[in-house]
């Protein structure tokens, strides 16, 4: 046990944090500043770690492309990240649901209740791994502050047995999961404000990795066009809301126009913008976006096959 609490100690994420031992004392409004300026130092570690993301965001983008998916594997805080994440990329980026996906330990009731026993175990990270059929062609991210946790660690061993590209994303600079990923993307935001509350800075920097991973992976797929989603599904009034404008600002038409071509479109922001600014059908504007690698951008110049 005293091995265990020593390598325990030994993690940054772990130490106790020098500028805020006096958290206790301090009246509200230093409170919050005093913990605000221990959040400021997070975008800046994120900022250091620049190439690593790039890294990963660029196997993501192969392994997509060809067919993979992107599996998140967390416990606590880092699963529910993970969730949050991949929760997001279907109607922002008009993706299937299962082409990202996230597993926490625990299961779905972990999302809103605590089972801090559950990341603690190997078995149930290489279950869970196994019952998502891992693939070589798969991508598979392990988030966790500490780099040693049991959950994300079965899981990683596990997606490494079966080929697929491993990531982790830790806030320690060397970990368990060192040794086993493809990419570690290692944040090193330092002890926080409350020691080992890793929901605070680790979290957010998490957050802001995650964010980057999917949102630019998406920008590589050609889900993004200049600096908007034209790949969303407008499943509701705010989404379609946003549908027509996105249409409106591309073409430069009024809303009426963009609304008649959304709904011709069969509700596909790309496949209106084609039928508007290159004055064709449906179908022409789908094959366009067929050859040319579901991608705006190259479908606006691909020439026309004539019927």
């Amino acid at each position: 046990m005293a091995k265990i609490t020593t390598a325990f100690k030994s993690l940054i994420t772990e130490e106790r944090n020098e500028r805020t031992l006096d958290l206790d004392t301090l009246v509200t409004s230093d409170l919050v500043k005093r913990i605000q300026a221990e959040d400021i130092e997070v975008g800046l570690a994120v900022q250091a770690i620049t190439e690593d993301i790039a890294k990963a965001v660029d196997l993501a983008a192969a392994c997509l492309s060809k067919g993979g998916r992107m599996l998140y594997f967390g416990a606590g805080t880092s699963g529910r990240l993970g969730v949050l994440d991949a929760t997001e990329c279907s109607p922002t980026f008009g993706v299937e649901a299962t082409l990202v996906q996230a597993w926490i330990a625990g299961g779905k009731e972990a999302m809103f209740q605590s089972f801090e026993n559950a990341e603690d175990s190997l078995e149930f990270g290489e279950e869970d791994a196994t019952r998502a059929n891992i693939t070589d062609k798969d991508i598979v991210v392990g988030i966790t502050a500490s780099g040693r946790t049991p959950y994300v660690l079965g899981a990683l061993r596990k997606a490494k047995e079966r080929n697929a590209v491993v990531i982790a994303i830790v806030n320690n600079p060397i970990s368990d999961l060192h040794a086993i990923a493809d990419v570690t993307i290692a944040a090193l935001v330092g002890p926080e404000a409350i020691t080992g509350s890793t929901r605070m800075k680790a979290g957010t920097a998490q957050k802001m990795i995650l964010n980057l991973l999917s949102t630019c992976t998406m920008v590589k797929l050609g889900k993004v066009y200049e600096n908007l989603m034209v790949d969303l599904k407008p499943t509701n009034e705010k989404l379609r809301e946003r549908a027509v404008s996105i249409i409106c600002t591309v073409c430069d038409v009024p809303r009426a126009i963009a609304e008649g071509s959304l709904v011709a479109s069969n509700n596909r922001v790309k496949t209106a913008i084609l039928m508007l600014k290159r004055k064709i059908g449906r179908a022409t504007a789908e094959e366009l976006l067929a050859r040319s690698s579901n991608s705006l951008r190259q479908a606006l110049t691909t020439e026309v096959t004539p019927a």
